[in-house]
């Protein structure tokens, strides 16, 4: 928004380098006309003077009325990607416009393009909804990382007939786009998501005993065989699956450490964008692990919660703006613009890195622990505060399975906590990693499942 107060502000005529040398030629030939009394140079050196006036007063008076409308194709991003950028320029006025110049005022870590020729468009017709007023321009944007940036408005580049004089006017708003993050896809190998699903059903059948009763319903053509519900199939005699969709509806909590508290230095530091925006490659990589994750459980059939890890309970704050969490069909586009409008923490906004433990915090997460049954829960770690850590182990009995994706900037203290409050603590350095890692820590889930009892990391 600064960018374009400032193109609005410099939205006055000024001179080209013609109409700049016009008047240094003019206004020697003046001089020298005065000097040796030359009425015959003297009229043409007025001339040389005051035609580049008159151009910055034509174009004072030449304001173009325009009308944009932006559209992005597809309407979200993928960081890493490109959008297609589609404008329609209608012209307002009852006169024809042309010999003009356009340029989208996007952010500059998109890459827009240059200036270039607006085609000429006819006066004002009110009667048709398109027609020679109109022209439809279209450019492509680069989405290096994820974010939400602005796109427009259109500056338009005015000169008058003899290219003495210009003048850059701002036309339409700007736009919204949104580039949400990486998402590297998961092991879909049925075993590793039936053994959590069982996990799941196996703990919501020791809370509700009778939902055997309630949730069976005749097979449908494309139903996993995982959710075959053998006791009810004997009963009846034709293949009876378990239905979810009343009671069991499968919940995963997913933590993210936005706060970073465990930091002592600024984020990001030593490390900008090409247009000297911050990054912080450890939160961005927490961010692309929280969005793969909460991508491929919600492709399940899970729904997932998201809430900052230094407020386990989120009696205080959240990241979602679905309180009530993401769900299929539909959640993953939800989860993942969440995610491309989190900013990393401020040093100013951020927390005390020294605070210890709230008594009463913890109270709140036991509370919240006891009413959401052992659902399973995954955090992501990157560097969070003493307090965040203690909520995270007074949250453990109340999750199950409970697995902590940590980078390699948390510290080893912060693991060997988790791992004493029985975590499943699994190192991520890279995207790449998280396959693996994703693998490894729902095998050792469905191993823990298997025995009756929380397992070693």
């Amino acid at each position: 928004m600064m960018r374009v107060r400032a193109a609005r502000a410099q939205a006055r005529p000024r001179l080209t380098r013609r109409g700049i040398a016009l008047i240094a030629i003019g206004g020697a030939l003046f001089a020298l006309a005065l000097w040796f009394d030359l009425r015959d140079i003297m009229l043409l050196a007025s001339v040389g003077l005051a035609m580049p006036l008159a151009a910055l007063g034509f174009l004072a008076l030449r304001a173009p009325r325009l009308a944009v409308t932006r559209m992005f194709e597809p309407p979200i991003v993928g960081a890493g990607g490109s959008v297609l950028v589609r404008m329609r320029v209608q012209n307002r006025s009852r006169r024809a416009f042309d010999g003009a110049h356009w340029r989208d005022l996007a952010h500059p870590a998109l890459h827009p393009p240059g200036e270039a020729v607006l085609p000429a468009v006819g006066r004002h017709e009110g009667a048709l909804p398109t027609g020679d007023d109109t022209v439809r321009l279209e450019y492509r944007l680069r989405t290096p990382r994820r974010g939400v940036f602005d796109v427009g408005p259109l500056s338009i580049a005015v000169s008058d007939p003899f290219g003495l004089a210009r003048i850059d006017r701002i036309v339409g708003t700007p736009r919204e786009l949104v580039v949400t993050p990486r998402v590297t896809p998961l092991d879909t190998e049925p075993g590793v998501v039936a053994s959590v699903d069982g996990t799941v059903n196996a703990l919501q059948k020791r809370t509700h005993p009778n939902s055997d009763e309630l949730i069976a319903r005749e097979y449908r053509y494309g139903d996993p065989m995982r959710r075959v519900h053998w006791a009810a199939t004997a009963r009846r005699g034709e293949l009876m699956v378990r239905d979810e969709e009343q009671r069991g509806d499968p919940e995963v909590r997913l933590l993210l450490d936005t706060a970073l508290g465990g930091r002592s230095h600024h984020p990001g530091s030593g490390a900008h964008d090409r247009v000297g925006a911050m990054l912080d490659p450890a939160f961005e990589l927490g961010v692309e692990i929280a969005a793969s994750l909460g991508v491929h459980l919600l492709a399940h059939g899970f729904r997932v919660r998201l809430d900052p890890v230094d407020d386990p309970d989120a009696t205080t704050r959240a990241i979602a703006a679905e309180a009530g969490g993401y769900r299929s069909p539909g959640g993953e586009a939800g989860l993942l613009e969440d995610l491309a409008r989190l900013d990393p923490p401020r040093r100013d906004a951020r927390r005390d890195h020294t605070r210890q433990a709230d008594p009463a915090t913890a109270a709140r997460v036991a509370h919240a622990t006891r009413r959401d049954a052992r659902m399973p829960a995954l955090v992501v770690l990157i560097e969070p505060a003493p307090a965040a850590v203690e909520s995270l182990v007074a949250l453990r009995p109340g999750v199950e399975p409970a697995i902590a994706f940590v980078a390699e900037s948390t510290a080893s203290g912060v693991v060997e906590r988790l791992e004493e409050a029985d975590w499943r603590v699994v190192r991520v350095r890279r995207p790449v990693d998280l396959p693996s890692a994703w693998s490894d820590a729902w095998r050792s889930a469905r191993e823990a499942a298997r025995s009756g009892g929380r397992g070693a990391s």
